[in-house]
């Protein structure tokens, strides 16, 4: 093992580039050593950016290369698949931004590939790195409120997805694009699978943005019963307007626990008493998650340098995959789905219009 993990970064959009500042200004023990885009503009101006001077059109040639020992991959869902096979057949350690995949089979076969090649496979799962939400889940563990009830989860954020994210064959829509990290933390700070669930959306902004992709919807609002008998919910809003925000509430037996604030940052302004006060908001998911980003790739790069797994792998992508499949079918069927028609019958994918 060298003495830094060489990575190659397989998308080079919004969340690809977190990655190669990450990589490239708190990650001591890790390298850029390549950068993989398909659209060449993209490619230019990252390889510019982060400094990085070996760059390829498609991850066939980035492996031909081969002088790396991880990968990165920020692409669309409907390249997840492939892409991590190929990367793991080929001896490299994959960290798999959300959603993992568009089905369970494409999940399965990312896990399998893994496994049979040796190498560690990480998700994106950022909340799961973020002091706050990293304190919570301690102090539940610690039995701090007592036995989780009740959680609710909100994740809402700005901008209009592109294309190929509003389209439920190629993205499975919001609830995966956004609500992913919704889905996985519910069910980590829950300690406990989700065993039915009922989904309603809404669109409201569709027309006003020109969209007119089939099933879309840019409001979500999913109720969860899990295994353990606890209910849960998980609210999604993409485009909104107001900013970027991820709340959390867990009620206890014993007590509550909130997680997450909209106020971005410990200031306060007031210039006009008509006007009132001035508080700052998140903006954007990377103001918001700076620290959690940062502390994902650490880990990663670490659990490679000690040949150790990550504590967040391919089944909990797998579960976050499976909780999208089954709110989809819920409101697609406008009924309550259980989790085992989907884990065991296929997804809507083979049937959707």
């Amino acid at each position: 093992m060298p003495a830094f993990i060489r990575v190659c970064l397989v998308g080079a959009g919004r969340a690809g580039k977190v990655h190669a500042e990450t990589l490239t200004r708190y990650i001591p023990f890790a390298r850029l050593a390549c950068i993989v885009e398909s659209e060449p503009t993209t490619l230019d101006a990252a390889a510019a950016e982060f400094a990085c001077d070996v760059k390829f059109s498609s991850l066939e040639a980035a492996l031909e290369w081969g002088e790396f020992e991880a990968v990165i991959i920020t692409t669309p869902t409907f390249t997840h698949a492939s892409l991590a096979v190929m990367a793991a057949q080929a001896g490299k350690h994959i960290f798999l931004e959300k959603p993992m995949a568009l089905t369970l089979a494409e999940c399965d076969a990312i896990i399998d590939a893994t496994r049979y090649a040796g190498v560690h496979l990480q998700l994106g799962f950022m909340r799961r790195f973020d002091p706050e939400f990293e304190a919570a889940w301690k102090r539940i563990q610690a039995g701090e409120i007592g036995q989780p009830m009740l959680i609710k989860s909100l994740g809402h954020g700005p901008g209009l997805p592109p294309p190929w994210a509003r389209d439920l064959k190629t993205s499975n829509g919001m609830l995966a694009e956004v609500n992913s990290h919704d889905w996985d933390c519910v069910r980590w700070l829950m300690s406990s699978n989700p065993q039915r669930v009922y989904a309603e959306i809404a669109n409201f902004k569709g027309a006003i943005y020109g969209v007119d992709t089939p099933h879309f919807y840019d409001n979500a609002i999913v109720n969860i019963r899990f295994e353990s008998g606890a209910l849960g919910s998980i609210s999604g809003v993409c485009p909104c307007e107001y900013g970027y925000d991820a709340r959390v509430e867990i009620v206890g037996e014993r007590g509550i626990m909130q997680i997450g604030q909209l106020q971005g940052q410990a200031i306060v302004v007031c210039t006009d008493r008509e006007r009132g006060l001035n508080i700052p908001i998140y903006r954007t998911w990377p103001q918001r998650f700076a620290w959690a980003y940062i502390r994902e790739l650490e880990h990663f790069i670490g659990c490679i340098q000690r040949d150790t797994p990550p504590r967040v792998g391919g089944e909990d992508g797998r579960w976050a995959v499976a909780g999208v499949l089954a709110a989809t079918k819920s409101f697609l069927e406008e009924r309550p789905v259980s989790l085992s028609e989907v884990l065991t019958e296929g997804t809507y994918q083979e049937t959707v219009p």
